[in-house]
């Protein structure tokens, strides 16, 4: 009786011993499973949900979205279960005869057959422990068919074929169905056909197999008389590899830019149709210049009201030795496109009205580091001028003079204030060429900052998530003012001094536009607006060599003009009516300057007859010495002939003049100073003691 006790309690024991040790490890249920299934792509979308771009962010493997079985066709998985398990709908996960006839072959010393279920290989799918390299003991072997039971207990027959196809690997690093569809046949998987099934099918026990192995195995099974046209197939399904995406690739800077997360779906602002149409226009102007004048380009469309971005084009590849620079996000030297907002700054200051006189003649500017010249485009001068036509001729002398008036750091701050997030230093640093767009913006802050001006100086930043909330507008420029340059902008009378009547900035309806061409040609701009939409142009190099035969009006202009033909072809664009606190004047110009035209001012500084301002009635200010000057004493000269003249301008009845805290006497004295080295502070003060100018400069 021991004995047989003992018989038991060790065959018990051997049971129990053999349990544990071939116990399967948990598998997740269908719902988890999926769940769980990460694609190696993320996918953008345009604000009505159709698919424009998709980038790759996972590169261990090539996995698409979850194709559902439905979304297969049917051939696909019934040639697969011909091949790999034809009693799979009526075994429960193991394939008794097969692994009979499996274990008898091999009794026998035949070549065996896998005896594997497509089950057993999904158990291997979800844990990857089961099929580990070398998995082959009898231990491996009873884990994975106990899991597969398991498995066949809690899903249903659909749910493990579909999971199945969704997991397993094809060729190289393609694993599921619509990564082998796409990357072997170009085709989604409801479109593969029988030969392409029977090809999927011959790639799942050697993924890597050459293509004649694999055509005639799939020919075998096919029973094909004629094996040429799948032996065809199968080279050619082997052959360059494909693109695995079937968007037509419309945004892929912005793509590469938002898309960070594996299976991510972004719904953007874009507008399909206006991104094919920004993508057209600016691929056609580059092909036109060619490579060896331009090589980069970029676009945007905003819609005014929402400020959603309905095209995003960072750049069209073609001749560009920089394609995967983003040329709508990356910073890029201004040129003219800033002078409206310095014009606004000085027109809301009272500074300036459109019609005021500015000189367009040769300049000399003292700076901290020496003489500054500023030229014009064209190199020439145009002499008195009006506002109006400087701003809207771009013309660089006037835009200067501006400067001076509104001043280096309040410009600065105004810029700042209009979403130019590239100014991080002060207006000293900058200097008089930060109204010449000396300073770096990027596409998206000239469209922000435009759209500003169609909105009458109220700034918010763009939306491109369709999710993303609007932000709360806020003023960075008055309703009158910004209504008045734009209105100068919209002028083609007054830019025909340089552009010509009939350039590419010429539309049949209102738009206000500026062109912007950077130092040695490296950048040129053209940015401007409806009532409904704003379009930013940039053409250049992104290497930052410069472009060779580009003006402003043959570069971006084109593009420009193509996409707002394009925009307003139903609905052309009509000028905004003046807001409050702006009036209409017919106004005259002394000694002829322009000619007799309705001008608009801000309310009360209208006038009917526009001329010089005599030089009493100009804003008193410090010439020289400019702020930052650093001045250095020369030992071998004698200190009292080291001495420098401040020069001083406008009304100066009752102005004086204060060295730190040495009063220097009338300012209309213009006195010779010499100081201590240090740095020092020269004001300009009233009557009154209130400081009119304040300047510092230094001595070494």
């Amino acid at each position: 009786m021991r004995i047989v006790i003992a018989v038991i309690l060790t065959i018990a024991a051997a049971f129990v011993a053999l349990d544990y040790a071939t116990y399967p490890p948990p598998l997740p249920d269908y719902a988890a499973a999926r769940a769980a299934y990460r694609p190696s792509e993320a996918w953008l979308y345009d604000r009505h949900g159709t698919l424009i771009d998709s980038a790759r962010v996972d590169f261990d493997k090539r996995r698409l979205a979850w194709t559902p079985l439905d979304k297969v066709a049917p051939t696909v998985p019934q040639t697969i279960i011909a091949a790999e398990d034809h009693r799979f709908e009526h075994h429960a996960g193991i394939d008794w005869l097969a692994l009979a006839g499996a274990l008898r072959a091999r009794l026998l010393g035949h070549p065996t057959r896998g005896a594997s279920t497509l089950s057993m290989q999904l158990a291997g799918f979800l844990d990857p422990e089961l099929a580990r390299p070398g998995a082959r003991s009898w231990r491996d072997k009873l884990r994975q068919l106990r899991a597969a039971r398991r498995l066949e207990s809690r899903w249903t027959k659909p749910q493990i074929l579909e999971a199945y196809l969704n997991l397993a690997p094809f060729r190289g690093e393609a694993q599921g169905i619509g990564a082998a569809a796409l990357g072997l046949f170009g085709k989604t998987p409801a479109a593969l056909s029988p030969d392409d099934a029977q090809l999927l099918a011959a790639l799942l026990p050697d993924p890597q197999a050459p293509a004649a192995r694999l055509a005639e195995r799939a020919c075998r099974r096919a029973h094909a008389a004629d094996c040429t046209r799948i032996e065809a197939q199968a080279a050619s399904m082997l052959g360059p590899a494909r693109s695995l995406a079937l968007d037509p690739g419309l945004a892929p800077h912005l793509s590469d830019r938002l898309l960070k997360t594996p299976g991510l779906r972004l719904t953007t602002t874009l507008d399909a149709a206006t991104q094919r149409l920004a993508v057209a226009a600016l691929r056609r102007q580059l092909q036109g210049l060619g490579g060896s004048r331009a090589r980069d380009g970029a676009a945007l469309v905003v819609d005014n009201a929402s400020g959603d971005v309905l095209a995003y084009v960072g750049g069209i590849g073609g001749a560009s030795t920089a394609p995967a620079v983003d040329g709508a996000n990356s910073y890029r030297q201004a040129g003219s496109t800033l002078k409206p907002f310095l014009y606004a700054q000085a027109i809301e200051r009272g500074y300036l009205t459109p019609a005021s006189i500015l000189d367009d003649s040769p300049v000399q500017l003292d700076t901290a580091s020496g003489l500054y010249v500023p030229q014009n485009y064209d190199r020439g001068f145009k002499g008195p001028v009006s506002a109006r036509t400087a701003l809207a001729g771009s013309l660089n002398i006037p835009a200067i003079r501006t400067l001076l008036l509104v001043g280096t750091d309040p410009f600065r701050d105004r810029l700042w204030d209009t979403g130019y997030r590239g100014l991080t230093e002060d207006g000293q640093y900058y200097g008089f060429s930060l109204a010449l767009g000396s300073a770096e913006v990027t596409l998206l802050e000239q469209a922000a900052a435009y759209r500003s001006l169609a909105r009458g100086g109220a700034w918010s930043p763009l939306r491109l998530l369709k999710d993303q909330k609007p932000a709360q507008p806020r003023t960075a420029t008055t309703p009158a003012a910004a209504w008045l340059v734009a209105d100068m902008m919209a002028d083609p009378n007054a830019r025909a001094a340089t552009f010509g009547l009939d350039s590419a900035l010429r539309l049949p309806f209102w738009a206000a536009v500026k062109t912007g061409t950077s130092k040695a040609m490296r950048d040129n701009w053209c940015v401007g607006f409806s009532d409904r939409f704003t379009v930013a142009v940039w053409v250049g190099n992104l290497e930052g060599d410069p472009m060779r035969a580009v003006s402003g009006t043959s570069g971006a202009a084109p593009v420009w003009r193509d996409l707002m033909l394009a925009l307003h072809v139903r609905t052309p664009g009509r000028a905004p009516p003046p807001p409050a606190g702006v009036e209409a004047r017919r106004i005259a110009f002394a000694d002829h300057l322009e000619q007799p035209r309705r001008e608009y001012f801000l309310q009360g500084t209208g006038q009917p007859l526009i001329a010089a301002a005599p030089e009493i009635a100009r804003r008193p200010r410090i010439v020289s010495p400019v702020a930052g000057t650093v001045f250095a004493i020369d030992p071998d000269i004698p200190p009292a002939r080291q001495r420098f003249a401040v020069a001083v301008a406008g009304d100066l009845t009752a102005k004086r003049l204060r060295l730190d805290d040495r009063d220097l006497g009338p300012a209309d004295a213009r006195p010779l100073i010499a100081a201590a080295p240090g740095i020092h502070r020269l004001r300009l003060i009233d009557a009154a003691g209130t400081i009119i100018d304040d300047v510092r400069f230094t001595i070494r």
